[in-house]
């Protein structure tokens, strides 16, 4: 044989790359044991977070993401959300998955914007419902999809979809990840594959990410977060949290009173008590009245749900994935990984009233 030939199937056989391999996100890691760590105040992760993985890296562009392509390094080098995404064979993330059939409530493949994306999470997808305990999700790469590809997604087992929108405007949307970073995507495919989803997987069955603090107004952010809800879809919320490398390295996180009450309004829209409509803003398009009894928004407050992390459910309504940190230092927590105590909750009435 040639020996360059060979030299290729040997690098080709040797490249950590999907279906093969995954990306395993820190905490995901440290739950199954495959990394030694310990979780501040005994957060505990109850969705495994994994990744698709390619040399090459994702061909999307997005400002704020560890992952753009035109950020400095190797793609496996590359943090993402902050925090090093170790890699693992598939066969190994799943014993280690099964090993924690206690905590592990769900399991989660996040696409990547790649052609070989599609393929190759139908064949993970299909060996994560044949092996495993627990529904699988999929955070899906809309620019690479078909409508078809979300039927098959859901007659080989997906138990949930989410898109990642984002931003909360279509000038935001093409100023971070469309034409503006000369990136692939496009407003107008996303809200299409966000609201197709909805019609073949159902009402409450699917989710959209939203990154709170990325130029928008409170009003704008609540306007999107009741669209996605009127689709039938629920909003998964996270509050911007700058990565490093990244070109909105420099960008400040937005003030933790706006995250508060855009938390608040979610709360209020996803579980229907009520809607954008019904809510007061000031000039400067920041809500000052919840369009609810004052009662009413104070018992929600004080159960704190509200507050904890958004994601796809587990055993209960609430978020399996809690994605421990995801979005704040422990120090400073925006999303919470678990229920929160009587400190938490002091902290958060006095966020929510601070319009500095």
């Amino acid at each position: 044989m040639n020996k360059n030939i060979a030299a290729e199937i040997e690098n080709d056989v040797c490249e950590e790359s999907s279906p093969d391999y995954l990306k395993v996100s820190l905490a995901a890691a440290m739950t199954m044991d495959l990394v030694p760590g310990i979780f501040y105040r005994n957060a505990c992760l109850h969705c495994i977070n994994v990744l698709l993985t390619y040399d090459e890296g994702c061909k999307a562009n997005c400002a704020y993401c560890g992952l753009q392509k035109t950020r400095e390094g190797d793609y496996n080098d590359k943090s993402f959300i902050r925090v090093d995404w170790p890699v693992f064979k598939t066969d190994d993330v799943i014993e280690s998955t099964l090993k924690k059939k206690d905590i592990a409530d769900r399991i989660c493949i996040s696409m990547i914007t790649h052609e070989k994306a599609k393929k190759d999470t139908f064949t993970i997808l299909k060996r994560f419902v044949g092996e495993l305990h627990c529904p699988v999700s999929i955070l899906m790469a809309p620019t690479v999809l078909k409508h078809q590809d979300i039927d098959s997604f859901k007659e080989c087992g997906a138990n949930m979809v989410t898109v990642a929108l984002d931003v909360a405007t279509p000038e935001l949307f093409d100023k971070y990840r469309g034409k503006g970073v000369n990136g692939p995507h496009r407003w107008e495919k996303y809200n299409d594959i966000l609201e197709y989803s909805v019609s073949v997987f159902g009402k409450n069955r699917v989710g959209c990410h939203l990154v709170v603090g990325l130029g928008e107004t409170e009003m704008e952010m609540v306007r999107r977060i009741q669209a996605v809800r009127d689709i039938g879809a629920r909003s998964h919320l996270f509050s911007f949290y700058r990565e490093k490398g990244s070109r909105l390295e420099n960008h400040p996180q937005c003030p933790a009173g706006k995250y508060r009450r855009v938390q608040t309004a979610r709360h209020i829209i996803d579980y229907d008590m009520g809607r954008v409509e019904d809510m007061i803003f000031d000039d400067e398009e920041r809500i000052i009245d919840f369009g609810m009894p004052f009662k009413t928004v104070a018992e929600m407050i004080e159960k704190g749900v509200a507050f904890q992390t958004t994601g796809c459910p587990g055993k209960t309504e609430i978020s399996a994935c809690n994605r421990p940190f995801g979005d704040s230092s422990p120090k400073n927590i925006r999303s919470f990984p678990f229920a929160l105590n009587a400190n938490d909750v002091a902290r958060i009435r006095k966020e929510l009233l601070d319009y500095d």
